[in-house]
């Protein structure tokens, strides 16, 4: 199945790369100008927040790969099921029955992992 990932246009190594630049350029001002201390807190608020972006992005990505699987693993029993009953076989909805009782046991096992 090809990558179709959503995120393919963001790159999280080189938005950190630029996060650390920015940091280290607001160390320097603050450095040179403690006065404005405040404002130097906010930016780098806004920068920790880049971090937290990049994490929520990663876990997302991650679930929706999981559910594009899980749809194309469905599918593919729903196809098979369907053409099991063209064929004449006995016992058709097999691929359902087992594609379903396989996302039960993944669901158990993924509840069971701390």
């Amino acid at each position: 199945m090809p990558d179709r990932s959503p995120n393919t246009t963001i790159n999280l190594p080189q938005i950190q790369l630029r996060n650390d630049a920015a940091r280290r350029i607001l160390a320097g001002f603050a450095a040179g100008m403690p006065t404005l201390s405040g404002i130097w807190r906010d930016l780098v608020t806004a920068l920790d927040d880049t971090v937290s972006l990049s994490a929520e992005i990663t876990r997302l990505s991650a679930e929706l790969q999981a559910a594009r699987l899980d749809r194309a693993n469905l599918l593919a029993a729903m196809r098979a099921t369907i053409a099991a009953e063209r064929a004449g076989e006995a016992d058709p909805l097999w691929y359902l029955r087992d594609e379903l009782n396989a996302r039960q046991t993944r669901s158990e096992d993924a509840r069971r992992q701390p």
